[in-house]
C-alpha cells in the first residue's frame, strides 16, 4: 500500500498540527507522511512549526480570492498538484465550497471541539463552543473528528474522546483540557486509521476495521 500523502490545513497557532507532526515522530502516523502544510493567512504560527518540522509549507490567502469558491477552485488545484490523498482541516478558518468535498469525498477530515451533534454547526468554532458548553450545563464536553461533507459539521463521525467539565471552568481552561486530552489523541489516531485504509464510510456510520480496506 502506498505512503498516503497529508496536507494540513491550518490558519493560526497550528497546535492540532503540531499534534500531527508529534506523532510521526513517534512513529504513530502509520503509513502517511505530511506532505504539506497550506495556511489562509501568511506569518500563521503554524507556518513555523512546519517549517521547524521540514515539511513544506504555503499560503493560500483569503484575502487574494474575490470570493470563498475562487479560493476552493484554487486549493483543489493546489492539493491535485501536490498529490495530495487526505486533507486535515486543523484549526483552519476559512469556509470551504463544495468544490472541495467533490474533489476530496470522504478524504478530508476535521476535528471539531465538542462532541457532535452537540454545540457545532454554523457560528460554533474556537472558544464559542465552549462558552456554549458551559452556559448549558453539560457535564462532559470532548472532541469529534469527522469526514467532512457539504453540511457544516455534519460529515460522518470517525471518532470522539469525552472530557469531564470540571466546577470553576472558563471557555479557556475547558478548551486546554478538550485540546490535551481529547484533539490532539484522536487526530493524529483518525489520520493513521485513514492512512492505513482501515475507515468504511457507511451512509452516516464510519466502521473502523481490523484489517486495511484496499
Amino acid at each position: 500500500m502506498s505512503v498516503k500523502r497529508i496536507a494540513v490545513l491550518v490558519s493560526g497557532g497550528g497546535t492540532n498540527l503540531q499534534a500531527l507532526i508529534d506523532a510521526q515522530r513517534r512513529g504513530e502516523m502509520i503509513n502517511g507522511e505530511i506532505a504539506a502544510v497550506i495556511s489562509s493567512k501568511p506569518g500563521a504560527y503554524a507556518l513555523e512549526r512546519a517549517a521547524r518540522a521540514g515539511i513544506p509549507a504555503y499560503v493560500t490567502a483569503r484575502k487574494d480570492y474575490p470570493s470563498s469558491r475562487d479560493m476552493t477552485a484554487a486549493l483543489v488545484e493546489q492539493l491535485k498538484r501536490l498529490g495530495i490523498d487526505l486533507v486535515v482541516l486543523a484549526g483552519f478558518m476559512v469556509i470551504l465550497t463544495e468544490e472541495m468535498v467533490r474533489a476530496y469525498p470522504n478524504a478530508i477530515l476535521n476535528v471539531h471541539p465538542a462532541l457532535i451533534p452537540s454545540f457545532c454547526g454554523e457560528g460554533y468554532y474556537g472558544l464559542h463552543v465552549h462558552e456554549k458548553a458551559l452556559e448549558y450545563g453539560v457535564k462532559v464536553s470532548g472532541a469529534t473528528v469527522h469526514f467532512v461533507s457539504e453540511e457544516c459539521d455534519g460529515g460522518p463521525i470517525v471518532l470522539q474522546k469525552a472530557v469531564p467539565v470540571e466546577e470553576g471552568d472558563t471557555p479557556e481552561t475547558l478548551q486546554r483540557r478538550i485540546m490535551e486530552q481529547a484533539e490532539w489523541v484522536i487526530l493524529p489516531e483518525a489520520v493513521s486509521l485513514f492512512c492505513q485504509g482501515r475507515l468504511r464510510v457507511e451512509g452516516r456510520a464510519v466502521r473502523i476495521l481490523n484489517q486495511p480496506n484496499l
